[in-house]
Parts: C-alpha cells; sequence; structure tokens
C-alpha cells in the first residue's frame, strides 16, 4: 500500500468552463506524475488521483468530443 497524498495545501481549481453553479470537480496540478480530483460542493470530502499522463488523455478525449456531449 502507498501512503495517500498530503492535499491539505493543494491549490485547487475549476475549469473556467464551469458555468453550472458551481456543480463541478476541482483538479490540483501542484504535484508531479498524479492529478488529484475532488467534487467542488464537498471540498472537506475525498479526492481521486489519477496518473497526470493518463489524465491528460481523458481531458484530450473530452475536448475531442469522444464522450459526446459532457
Amino acid at each position: 500500500m502507498t501512503n495517500p497524498l498530503d492535499l491539505t495545501a493543494a491549490s485547487w481549481f475549476k475549469s473556467s468552463h464551469s458555468q453550472n453553479g458551481g456543480s463541478c470537480v476541482e483538479v490540483a496540478p501542484d504535484f508531479p506524475g498524479v492529478v488529484p480530483v475532488r467534487d467542488s460542493k464537498d471540498p472537506a470530502g475525498p479526492a481521486l488521483v489519477f496518473p497526470a499522463a493518463g489524465f491528460a488523455a481523458f481531458v484530450a478525449a473530452v475536448k475531442a468530443g469522444e464522450f459526446g456531449s459532457v
């Protein structure tokens, strides 16, 4: 088992495309090799941590419309 990341000092941000009243995810880009993601409505709740390459591939696929309208 690996040690969890200390996210207490993370700099979280929402996408500039978030115009739906705040119901979105936030990411913290300050961690080499990984991207923590959390629910903006529950900032004290858990975060998922994805490999940076996998998260970049996901974002590219969303931008390319591979998931339809999201």
